[in-house]
């Protein structure tokens, strides 16, 4: 006689593992899509910045270090001696307050845009998400070429204060950090919204109702129960935001006019006029190792923390 209890346990084994065999079949199509684009040209980037620079561009096949020593230093054609050169270290830092400062800014105005959104009629609040969602329909290009229009020196807005008599001159805004700035902030500022509306339309207002009848102040109750509940749209929005604007190429170039030079702008000098391959692909490789250990080290102090109790 068949014990059923062992029976039954080799029967759900089975289906287990039909289960698993069939989750794999599904995924395996995201997986090779993942690897193709993803892994697999993050692997050629590697190799390339191990590898020594072609006299014309590409590589030659020779396993080398220069392209990270060529980071931090430069080479004294004559002697061979090496010194430090911080030129890549300060594009480097002046990405990074950009991409700050753009989050900050994205930030400041975007919270309450979403807060307006998110109190809205029900019936209303899908015209708000398009009104935000607009500027996606268009290019990045086209959206940074209609900047420069505006804050050119014979744009709109110049335009505008010179008939209004409140300037004499126009006001130069083109080709500055003013100008990267703007661009920043009108290119990814959707990013913030989006998320943030996405968490505080799941707030209960009637914790804020309860607050206001326990006699707590608005400002209280903004840091002690809107802010609080929306913190996971806060924390996507600013990932969403910084990471892309550290590596903003386009902005940079056409608001900027390539004086003011960022990380992305500097990667793609390397692959193009300088043609020096394995450092575009060093500096690329560096700028991803440290936004991982940013975002890694953020993961662990957030989640990482025993809970008390």
């Amino acid at each position: 006689m068949v014990d059923l209890p062992v029976q039954a346990g080799s029967l759900e084994a089975e289906a287990r593992k039909d289960a698993a065999r069939r989750n794999r079949l599904l995924s395996s199509p995201a997986i090779l899509i993942i690897a193709l684009f993803g892994i697999v040209p993050l692997l050629i980037i590697l190799v390339y910045s191990f590898l020594e620079a072609g006299p014309y561009g590409g590589v030659v096949w020779h396993f080398s270090t220069d392209a990270y020593v060529n980071f931090l230093f430069q080479q004294d054609i004559f002697s061979g001696a090496l010194t430090f050169a911080p030129a890549f270290l300060l594009i480097y830092l002046r990405s990074v307050l950009f991409a700050l400062a753009t989050t900050v800014v994205c930030l400041i105005l975007g919270f309450p845009t979403a807060y307006f959104m998110a109190t809205r009629p029900q019936h209303q609040r899908n015209w708000w998400v398009l009104l935000i969602t607009i500027p996606f329909w268009s290019n990045l290009l086209v959206r940074t070429l209609a900047v420069m229009f505006i804050i050119r020196d014979e744009g709109l807005i110049n335009d505008i204060l010179m008939r209004l008599h409140l300037i004499s001159r126009p006001i130069t805004m083109l080709y500055t950090n003013f100008a990267i700035e703007l661009g920043l902030l009108y290119a990814f500022l959707p990013f913030m919204v989006l998320p943030l509306y996405a968490s505080l339309e799941k707030l209960d207002f009637r914790l804020v109702e309860a607050a206001y009848d326990l006699y707590a102040t608005r400002w209280r109750v903004l840091w002690r129960v809107v802010i609080p509940a929306s913190l996971p749209g806060i924390v996507a929005g600013c990932l969403l935001v910084f990471i892309p604007a550290l590596g903003a190429y386009v902005t940079p170039l056409i608001l900027g006019g390539g004086k003011h030079m960022m990380i992305g702008n500097l990667i793609a000098q390397q692959f193009g006029s300088g043609r020096n391959w394995p450092l575009g692909s060093s500096q690329a490789l560096i700028l991803m190792a440290a936004v991982l250990i940013a975002l890694f080290a953020y993961v662990r102090n957030t989640t990482g923390k025993p809970t008390n109790g």
